[in-house]
């Protein structure tokens, strides 16, 4: 018993220690970081209100939903977290949009029913794919409560603005994520590896 309560307290330790050195880390201030930060996530939330802005008032544009700005806190701002991952960022975007404009059209009359059962399925769906990234909740909730044009879009809205306004932000995330020796982008570099292998 007092092995098991020496390894529980040595393990908390333990876990405490890296929580603490990785949240000392994400908040160094290193103005080279800022930069890079401010500039990748400028460019990817400028060019998805940019090539859009010429079809809809400042007011209108379906294409800057609010989620796209939490995307972008964690793919510039915390480069290494499970949650900032390209499969993390596209598959929670995609998932929860579907589920989204799914549960809107079964459920269209009770808002707070479709709001709810869309955030709760889509928390799990991304669980279980192995995409959990906490803006695509956000997204899913957009085609419930957003504006009457973003509900007209049905399953438009999984393609434009989810998926395009994701693969620029990602595009993006690839250029100004990598252009310091500091830092890297995507965590796992396994597949550039392999693409180099095969095709150069």
């Amino acid at each position: 018993m007092l092995q098991q309560n020496e390894a529980l307290k040595k393990s908390i330790r333990k876990r405490y220690r890296m929580a603490r050195y990785i949240m000392y880390k994400e908040t160094l201030v290193d103005v080279k970081e800022h930069i890079w930060t401010f500039i990748g996530s400028f460019f990817g939330i400028g060019m998805i209100g940019f090539l859009n802005s010429n079809h809809f008032t400042a007011y209108d544009n379906l294409f800057l939903i609010g989620s796209f700005g939490a995307s972008a806190v964690l793919i510039y701002g915390v480069i290494n977290s499970p949650f900032s991952q390209p499969r993390n960022l596209i598959g929670g975007h995609v998932l929860s949009a579907i589920i989204g404009v799914t549960i809107h059209k079964l459920i269209p009359g009770e808002v707070w029913l479709s709001a709810a059962l869309t955030v709760s399925l889509s928390i799990v769906c991304m669980q279980i794919s192995k995409t959990l990234h906490p803006p695509g909740g956000a997204t899913g909730l957009i085609a419930n409560i957003g504006s009457a044009k973003i509900q007209q879009l049905g399953y438009w809205y999984v393609l434009s603005p989810v998926l395009s306004g994701v693969l620029i932000l990602l595009c993006s995330a690839l250029i100004f994520n990598n252009m310091t020796s500091h830092r890297s982008y995507p965590k796992n570099k396994q597949w550039y590896r392999i693409w180099k292998r095969r095709y150069r």
